[in-house]
């Protein structure tokens, strides 16, 4: 007699096999909820849209509406996974799940995964009664019995097929159903047939079914096909995985968050895995057994994956073994044409293998209508390189390296880079040499630095003692201009170094190149070094030697060291470079002297640097040298964005530069952009950008970039009144200091200074001008840190200086930009009141303000620092300012410098809003005694041991208020004295 299986909460059912002892309800699966499939699964990356699709289906199930999905995709991709992941939302839902799936391993088995679904759903106890199924119990009992040929024989395919509908039925009666069938490109055709009559007839059943099946042209793609033509089913196509799921996914495979993960491993990932998530998968656990290092030129391919490859490669037989391995030769691109002359097979029997090998999803079509082809992922072409051995690779090379020169005679355009790459295979390294070197300087003239770079770090490994020396210097040139352009020098070779065989005047420029490099990655002491050796090189200057590039490495290292005439000298360095550089027609190292020269001139006469950098861009349009074209882009951009309204066209210009691959330079134009966004209130946008670009620089190893960075977090801190995280940028920078001298005049003057003020602490935001000044004067900074805005304003206010220094930041035209605009004149407006000059001093401040259009919290700030003088000597609206600036402070959580600007207004007698916000800084315990926010203000003065008159200054009220509110302290704390309280309150006191 049949045994009935009872749930909690279900009706009885009987089962063809003994029931097992009830289980709670989230147990109800056949494929076991907690120690099947699902166990050992990360989170489902990268498929929340058809998760959300196959959700839904799973609650029209529930609700007695069926539906079907086929998942269907290349190998690898994911549809497996994806199918568990919908079994575990169908069993979370208390849904009956159940799976099979289709094999070729073993003889045929008829209905294979309907049969495997039924023993699943039989050893968990939850069959149905035969009497359920309505006369069709036996056939189900059949398709369990030990002569399932028979029943398969003796049995229609409709038969089987109502017998499934109605299983399903009776299954997913209480809380519907999932049937999952994997791998269904490998199903008999009894079993499609039965798929077929499922999905004509599942709508009006409480069951689901998840079809899973590759694209491979076989009968189950077909039957998906048809399928969605009769809408009777929906199509899950998975795609690649994107490389922002690509780091998701590695993340989740080591449990780790994105940025916690080896930078080389989330690289490889992404450019090797191709979005694959099992290819994907195996780098991340091959990585343990063979982790990624630098300089590492080929890490090997995991075990998996290369096993993977060979078994799609075996049915293709040995013509297609050699079609596919010779294919690998040219990467992960190959030409057909070249292709097909090389091996000179029969071409029906090389069409046969093409298609083949399209069908195994190894290799794609390169777009609609062309004769060149890819391999799916990197990794495949790697795998079939490694099965070649040397003999077979190099007889294979030489024949499509014949092959092509025959097609392609002279080598044009990109078929020069492959040629080399089919030389290197033969073993032909010096012509190998030669042609990478050829491709990599045509790449390096079309501004294609990362290719150019692939061809080079391929060519540098094939030097030998025996090469030539020219040659090697021409690789070494290229490969230290490459990456000093692109900034990646993390793909230099260690130590990349010529030999004594290459001449003098070469190894001076090579010594030169690598002193650029140093600078870049904020070394000054070895790019002297370097620069030493360069001019050893060259005594006398010889005319064959490169002096211009010499004194171009010697001008950028001048900027790295502490001199007060480092600017000065770095430009006569600069000018002597551009002059030898034009009379011996090198157009690029020209623009590379005026383009350090507008840099140079910017700070003290922009309209002289404007002119150098339109000459750089004219050079570079007249000779077509994208690279210092681009380059004259963003500068000019860094200085129109100091004009502008908005800053868009610097934006476009490092989105350019970064499109180029010249990171060094789209770091420099992410800091300018960092800065007038800091300016303008936009915190967020600068955040994100500076992120970006700090991982991006310290990756790398770009010192420089990583500085200049580093101190724009510190500034985005400063501007937002945070100096405890604006005091920890600023010690992220210091380490980077000695690299940059120039940027310490700035920490003063763009963060402490500012920060200051917004603390209502002008004495030392005074004082840190003072300090930026004095460094200034040491190490020139090759950018404005306030001296000809803000210092100027302060000076003007306090009295110290007066019209003399106006006049003269008018004559250096030093205050044409924007933001120095609005303190300058200010200033101007202040000395007009002065003098009497009361309409004029309106009209300049209106001027100012106008300027100040652009910059919400520095215009607030001016408006809070001119409104006492403005009233004091009567001109513009000083009231309607303070309260401007008042309510600005305010909504931006700027307690102190909002609190001077109401009692400034108290001052004035004006009404003055309360505010009773605030209390969220007062520290709990305070709070629980009644200190107010006032009260607290006080009592951090009180800390740090100031006089009631000091405080009464500092926070614009009268010393009897202080008092009032230093008693009400001492009460509410229960301190007998100041000194008692300032001893046990040490830690409120304000910090420095």
């Amino acid at each position: 007699m049949p045994r009935t299986a009872r749930r909690e909460g279900d009706e009885p059912v009987t089962a063809l096999w003994p029931a097992r002892p009830a289980r709670p309800a989230e147990h109800r699966t056949a494929t076991g909820h907690l120690c099947g499939p699902h166990r050992g699964r990360g989170r489902l990356v990268g498929r929340g849209a058809e998760m959300g699709r196959i959700t839904a289906a799973l609650a029209a199930a529930r609700s007695g509406q069926g539906g079907a999905l086929f998942v269907t995709g290349e190998p690898g991709v994911g549809k497996t996974r994806l199918a568990t992941a919908a079994l575990a939302a169908a069993a979370s839902a208390d849904m009956i799940t159940v799976r099979g799936r289709a094999s070729t391993v073993g003889p045929t088995v008829p209905y294979r995964p309907l049969v495997e679904a039924l023993l699943l759903l039989a050893r968990a106890g939850l069959l149905p009664a035969p009497e359920e199924l309505d006369g069709y119990g036996p056939v189900m009992a059949r398709l369990l019995s030990d002569t399932p040929d028979t029943a398969g024989r003796d049995t229609s395919h409709i038969t089987v097929a109502e017998t499934m509908l109605r299983l399903l039925t009776a299954v997913g009666r209480q809380r519907g159903c999932l049937l999952v069938l994997d791998d269904l490109h490998d199903a008999d055709a009894g079993t499609l047939a039965v798929v077929e009559y499922l999905l004509d007839n599942i709508g009006q059943q409480p069951a689901v079914l998840l079809l899973v099946a590759g694209h491979a042209p076989r009968a189950a793609a077909e039957l998906a096909r048809r399928a969605r033509q009769r809408e009777a089913a929906q199509i899950l196509d998975l795609t690649p995985l994107s490389p922002f799921d690509v780091r998701l996914l590695v993340a989740a495979e080591l449990g780790a968050a994105p940025a916690e993960v080896c930078p080389e491993l989330l690289h490889r990932a992404v450019t090797d895995g191709a979005g694959i998530p099992f290819v994907v998968k195996e780098l991340v656990h091959d990585h343990a057994d063979h982790p990624v290092h630098h300089g590492d030129r080929t890490p090997p391919v995991p075990a998996t994956v290369a096993d993977d490859v060979r078994r799609r490669t075996a049915p293709l037989g040995p013509l297609g073994t050699e079609f596919l391995g010779t294919a690998a030769l040219f990467g992960r691109r190959f030409p057909l044409p070249v292709l097909e002359h090389a091996i000179g097979a029969d071409p029906t029997a090389l069409s046969e293998v093409l298609r083949a090998a399209l069908a195994s999803c190894l290799i794609t079509p390169d777009g609609p209508g062309t004769q060149w082809y890819t391999f799916h992922y990197p990794l495949a072409a790697e795998a079939l390189l490694t099965d070649l051995g040397p003999g077979q690779r190099a007889r294979h090379a030489r024949r499509a390296a014949h092959a092509l020169a025959r097609l392609h005679p002279g080598l044009p355009g990109a078929w020069r880079a492959h040629a080399a790459r089919l030389h290197e295979h033969a073993g032909e390294t010096r012509e190998a040499v030669r042609l990478y070197c050829e491709a990599a300087q045509r790449a390096m003239d079309e501004g294609a630095l990362e290719r150019a770079l692939d061809l080079l770090t391929r060519a540098h490994p094939l030097l030998e003692p025996g090469t030539a020396p020219e040659l090697h210097a021409t690789v070494l040139e290229l490969l230290l201009d490459a990456a000093a352009r692109s900034g990646r020098l993390d793909r230099l070779p260690t130590p990349p170094a010529a030999g004594h065989a290459v001449p003098a005047a070469r190894r001076a420029g090579i010594h030169a190149r690598l002193s650029g490099i140093a600078t870049l990655a904020g070394r000054p002491a070895e790019a002297l070094r370097h620069l030493d050796t360069a001019r050893a090189l060259l005594p006398g200057r010889p005319a064959d030697g490169d002096p211009a590039r010499v004194d171009l490495a010697a001008a950028h290292a001048e900027l790295g060291r502490p001199a007060p005439d480092r600017l000065h000298t770095a430009a006569r360095l600069a000018r002597r470079a551009g002059d030898a550089a034009r009379g011996d027609d090198r157009p690029d190292t020209a623009c590379e002297a005026l383009l350090l020269l507008g840099r140079l001139a910017r700070r003290q006469d922009e309209p002289a640097a404007t002119a150098h950098f339109k000459r750089a861009r004219a050079i570079a349009l007249a000779h077509r040298l994208p690279v210092p074209r681009t380059a004259a882009e963003v500068q000019l951009a860094i200085t129109e964005a100091a004009h502008d309204d908005r800053p868009g066209r610097l934006e476009q210009a490092r989105q350019e530069a970064h499109r180029w691959g010249l990171l060094p330079l789209a770091h420099e134009a992410g800091f300018a952009l960092a800065i007038e966004r800091i300016r303008r209130g936009a915190h967020d946008d600068a955040r994100d950008g500076i992120i970006e670009g700090t991982a991006e620089a310290s990756r790398l190893g770009l010192g420089r970039s990583l500085a200049m960075l580093r101190l724009a977090d510190a500034v985005r801190y400063a501007h937002q009144g945070r100096r405890t995280e604006m005091r920890a940028a600023l010690e992220r920078l210091e380490p980077h200091l000695d690299a940059a001298p120039g940027l310490r005049p700035m920490a003063y003057g763009l963060a402490r200074a500012f920060c200051s003020l917004l603390e209502e602490r002008r004495d030392a935001a005074e004082q840190e001008l003072a300090q930026a000044l004095a460094h200034d004067t040491e190490n020139p900074a090759a950018e404005d840190f306030g001296r000809h805005g803000l210092a100027l304003l302060l000076g003007v206010l306090a009295g110290r200086l007066g019209r003399g220094h106006c006049a003269g930041i008018a004559e250096a035209g030093a205050e044409g930009t924007r933001w120095n605009r609005q303190f300058a004149g200010l200033a101007h407006a202040v000395l007009l009141g002065r003098e009497g000059h009361h309409e004029q001093a309106t009209a300049a401040a209106d001027r100012a303000l106008a300027a100040a259009g652009p910059y919400p919290l520095a215009r607030r700030l001016c408006l809070r620092l001119v409104a006492g003088p403005a009233y004091e000597d009567g001109w513009g609206t000083p009231v309607e300012w303070l309260r401007e600036a008042e309510e600005y402070f305010h909504g931006a959580g700027l307690h102190p410098v909002a609190a001077a600007s109401r009692a400034r207004l108290r001052g004035m007698g004006a009404p003055v809003r309360q505010r009773r916000t605030g209390t969220e800084q007062v520290p709990a315990h305070l709070r629980r005694s009644g200190i107010t926010v006032r009260e607290f203000e006080v009592a951090r003065l009180v800390a740090e041991r100031i006089s009631n008159k000091d405080i009464a200054g500092r926070l614009h009220i009268s010393p009897r208020t202080v008092e009032k509110h230093v008693a009400n302290v001492l009460h509410k704390t229960g301190h007998p004295n100041r000194r008692a309280f300032a001893t046990a309150a040490r830690d409120l006191a304000a910090p420095a």
